[in-house]
């Protein structure tokens, strides 16, 4: 197959090398040349500034890793082509031209993964089945908290012109980091918003929120909450469900995942097999993606989930 990727910064070129890793190597470039990352690991492929000029190489499909605010730009006329896509979560930083992507990936018969690659951690992804087994009884509670320190992302740039930190591009640590979004309504349903804060108090002079407090209701009335932050350090990213029979727990930190079960005092826990390691989810998300763009898959989140993340995250940044 043919496959044309957007936007060649960070999460771009990792694409990139896992499209190859996997065998895939006809691939064109569609790109602004902005990004601030050496350009030799991309020489050999074709390049393209524009995207009616880069569908003209008729790619079988795109993926779409261009800043969040520009997703669309790119995916609306990859839809309306045809092509299988990869989109980049979050969808977009706004309601505005969904109902469209929508309206021409069906008339098309447009295939869309949206790239929530925590889907496939290997101890996370186990939880909908301990659920499904009664192991922790009824969910009453759900507590979600991701922390990161935003300047050592990318520490080859400044951090403050990072996507991540610009409002234009679609940064904010509720768009950035929305996994959380995705995989609670993935494991319990789409919750109602109880009440969300935002602030910026890192004093790094950024012109999105750096910090979030979140409350949710989920439809079997069990509670939430979720905190987001750009300055903790060392980063945390964990995740508690407590039901009326036992508690399972999960950290991102060494993938363990935890089930207490009450009814016979027993703790089972789960570690990723050797081997494992963050790219690891991004390679079984892209070996997924080709699959789906050959059409021997579904995707397993397709446009109306990262729709149902992306309205969430915006009514707690109260936009829409």
């Amino acid at each position: 197959m043919k496959f044309l990727i957007a936007g060649l910064g960070s999460i771009g070129r990792r694409h990139l090398k896992n499209l190859v890793s996997l065998g895939e190597k006809d691939i064109v470039l569609l790109r602004s040349k902005k990004s601030t990352l050496p350009d030799d690991e991309l020489a050999g492929f074709p390049v393209e500034s524009d995207i009616k000029t880069a569908l003209k190489h008729k790619p079988d499909a795109v993926i779409v890793s261009n800043p969040t605010s520009m997703h669309l730009d790119v995916a609306l006329p990859a839809a309306e082509a045809g092509c299988a896509i990869f989109l980049e979560k979050p969808v977009s930083d706004s309601m505005e031209r969904l109902s469209e992507l929508q309206r021409a990936v069906s008339n098309n018969s447009a295939k869309v993964l949206v790239g929530y690659q925590y889907r496939f951690h290997p101890t996370l992804s186990k939880i909908p089945a301990l659920l499904k087994e009664g192991r922790i009884g009824k969910v009453v509670s759900v507590k979600s908290h991701w922390g990161e320190y935003l300047p050592d992302w990318h520490p080859w740039e400044n951090f403050r012109e990072s996507y991540a930190a610009k409002k234009d591009l679609g940064g904010g640590v509720v768009l950035t980091l929305c996994h959380p979004f995705d995989y609670l309504i993935w494991l319990f349903g789409k919750p109602e918003l109880l009440w969300s804060r935002t602030d910026t108090l890192s004093g790094w002079g950024l012109d999105v929120e750096d910090n979030a407090e979140i409350a949710l209701k989920f439809p079997n009335d069990a509670i939430g909450s979720m905190h987001l932050d750009y300055i903790q350090r060392p980063p945390s990213h964990s995740l508690q469900i407590t039901g009326s029979e036992g508690t399972i727990n999960w950290n991102n930190a060494d993938g363990r995942l935890s089930c207490f079960s009450a009814g016979t005092a027993s703790r089972n826990d789960i570690m990723p097999a050797e081997g494992f390691e963050r790219n690891s989810m991004f390679v079984d998300l892209m070996r997924h993606f080709v699959e789906v763009a050959k059409g021997a898959q579904a995707p397993v989140c397709g446009l109306n989930d990262g729709v149902a993340s992306l309205d969430l995250a915006l009514k707690v940044l109260k936009r829409s």
